[in-house]
This record gives C-alpha cells, structure tokens and sequence, in this order.
C-alpha cells in the first residue's frame, strides 16, 4: 500500500514514476554483448542502480570511461573497507580488460585519481576526522577527488572545458557530506566497529560521544548538532552552481545536475529532523523521479535549488545556535539563483507539489486505469 498512498497523496508522481521504471528496464537491456563489458555493466547497475541510470545518457565512449572509472573506486573503497563487493573483486579482471580499452587520455585521468584517493584512504586509516579540516581533507580523497577525476574525462571526451580544481571537488563535497549526514544511524552502527566521519570539532559541542546523539535524551543536541552540520554543508552549494552553470553538454549537464539536486533536497529534509538518529531520511522516490524527469537546463537547477533553500528556511529556529549562519547561507544560495535571471523560466516540482485540479484528475486516471487492469486480471483468470 506504500507506493500507492504515495502516488495518491502526490498524483503527479505517477508519469515520472513510470518513465523512471521504464528507463531502468530499459537500461538493463543495453548491456554490452562482449563478456568484459557486460561484467561491467552488470556490476555499475548491482552496486549503483541510480548511477547506472544516470550515466545511461552520456555518449557511448564517455559512458564506459565513468563505468570503470565508478567500478575501480567502488573496488579500491573494498580493498580499504568492506567485503560486500566480493563478486567485483574476483572477477576484477574484466575491469582491467575494459579499462585497456578506453582512450589512452582517459587512462591517465583514471589511473592518477585512483592512485591520489588510495593514499588519502591509506592516511585516513589510521587518523580520525577531527577538525573541520580534517573532515574537509576525509572528503575530498573519497569524493572531491571524483569530482577532479569526472572533470578531467568530461575534458578528455571533448565535450567540456577543464574545470576549476576547487569548483570539482565543492561537487563532490556537497553529495559526500549530504550523505554523511544523511547516513549517521547506519554508520555509526556498523558492525564490528562504528563509523565515525561527523568532525569531532563540530560534535563535541553538543554531546561527549558522537553515539550520544542517538539516545533520546539528548534529542534537543542532537537536532542542533545536525543542523551545524546541514549549515557547513550548505556552503559548497554556490561553487557547485558556478560548475554547473560552465558545462556546455546536455548529457553532461544532466549527468551533473540530477545528483545536485537530489542532495540539496536531502539537506532540506534532513534540516531540523530528528528521524535521521532514528532511521533514513530519503527524498520520496515520486520526488525524485521528478526531478530525474524535469532537470533538463540551468534554469531547472536554479529554481530547484532555490524552492529547496526556501523549503528549509522556515525550519530555522531563532534559538537554533547557528540559525543566523544558517540562514544567511540560505540568502546566499536564494541570491545567486534570483540573479541568474533564470527563476522565471521554470517548472516548480517542490513548492507546487500540492497541485490541485491536474492532481484530481491524475487520481481519476490511476483509479480507472487500475479497475481496467483488475478487470481485465479477473477475466484473464475466468478464461
């Protein structure tokens, strides 16, 4: 009944939804017929269903250099981490005969980040996150780095300009922290030993442990220790803006932009929100097949970022300690969209996610398109 209340309770969910699960069958359709590449296909769409969706759209020879690319360091975090990748790293070899036969400027791109992000895990191994420049260098070997590295094939496949160093890893920052925060339940209840990548710096000034927030008691730091923690993720949106705004492709683009949004969305939704020391906070799947379905320009990106900043806005207590650090971050973003002159030139999927007359109607169809379905169900059983 849950995707079904979904679906009734946001009706206009029901289109993207559908072309989103058309577009995924579709994606595991084109899988490669030579055994190296179809391994590594397989493999991007077991490890990564949303990636593999997402880089379905870029030009054949760029699509398989980000599929190794992804593969090689979801392989490289295995050697240094968990052992759930276990298939990947037996059959690993078919990675490497891929990897042989992309461009030799991809290569080079591949080989360089991968070897950059190894030392930067080997270093982390033995060092907790501590500061905040601790966790701003954590982040940058696991994700910054793939944002440096994703620039560099976007450059190497012709496509795209080389982008600045830190406008490449502010993109990997802002998904890398969203997903930190997003994360602290599962991280730091892993088994055999919890994960810790909150900064000391910021966590310590609300409890004595970092797995003191999840205790009910201390429900009110907790809240606020999240919310420090959403403000210093906040202020990578404007570079990740500026980068996104340079890219000329629409695969590209696209490529790009969909992971952006999603993130600045999570950051909405996990604001103010005890539920993240309870369980997930995700963006319903409804919501984000809108945005996978309507992020198409800059303008679309603009006013998702700006409907999102004005969807936290109202969440800012006066008494939260960083409320007035938060909100200004939160004018920041708002500004930069306002003067693209762009705001106008959009389609809102957040704010009007109330919708009233289309959504009625969209309700009468799902429930005549369903009593069509069960009739012609129970006929087929009848026959």
């Amino acid at each position: 009944m849950g995707s079904l209340g979904a679906i009734l309770k946001h009706p206009d969910d029901f289109y993207p939804l559908l072309k989103l699960k058309m577009a995924a069958r579709n994606a595991e359709k084109q899988i490669p017929p030579e055994p190296h590449w179809a391994f590594c296909y397989t493999m991007l769409h077991k490890v990564s269903r949303s990636f593999a969706l997402v880089i379905q759209q870029l030009g054949i020879e760029l699509r398989n250099a980000v599929c190794i690319f992804y593969l090689v360091l979801r392989a490289l975090d295995t050697v240094g981490g968990t052992k759930e990748y276990k298939v990947l790293m037996d059959q690993f070899h078919h990675v490497s005969t891929a990897f042989l036969e992309l461009g030799k400027n991809y290569q080079e791109a591949i080989e360089d980040i991968t070897k950059r992000m190894g030392a930067g895990m080997a270093k982390f191994i033995c060092k907790e996150v501590e500061t905040i420049d601790d966790y701003d260098e954590y982040c940058h070997y696991v994700a910054g780095l793939v944002g440096l590295g994703l620039s560099k094939l976007f450059h190497a496949s012709g496509s795209e300009d080389l982008a600045p160093d830190d406008l490449s890893n502010s993109m990997g920052l802002f998904l890398q922290k969203t997903n930190i925060i997003r994360d602290y339940l599962e991280d730091i209840n892993e088994i055999p030993k919890s994960r810790m990548f909150w900064p000391r710096q910021i966590w310590s000034e609300y409890v004595n442990k970092l797995e003191d927030l999840k205790y009910e008691e201390n429900s009110v730091k907790a809240v606020q220790c999240l919310n420090d923690m959403v403000t210093n993720a906040l202020m990578h949106a404007e570079d990740c803006l500026k980068y996104m705004a340079a890219l000329r492709d629409p695969p590209i683009f696209r490529f790009c932009a969909i992971p952006q949004i999603m993130a600045i969305g999570t950051l909405a939704l996990c604001y103010n929100n005890i539920e993240v020391f309870r369980g997930v906070v995700k963006m319903r799947r409804g919501l984000t097949a809108k945005v996978i379905d309507r992020t198409k320009t800059m303008a679309d990106v603009y006013g998702a970022f700006f409907d999102f900043a004005s969807m936290l806005e109202p969440k800012v207590d006066k008494n939260d300690p960083n409320a007035t650090k938060t909100l200004s971050r939160l004018e920041a973003i708002q500004k930069t969209c306002r003067e693209s002159g762009l705001l106008s030139k959009r389609k809102s999927y957040i704010v009007n996610d109330e919708s009233g007359y289309g959504s009625t109607m969209i309700v009468i169809l799902v429930i005549m398109v369903s009593i069509i379905f069960a009739y012609l169900s129970a006929n087929h059983h009848n026959s």
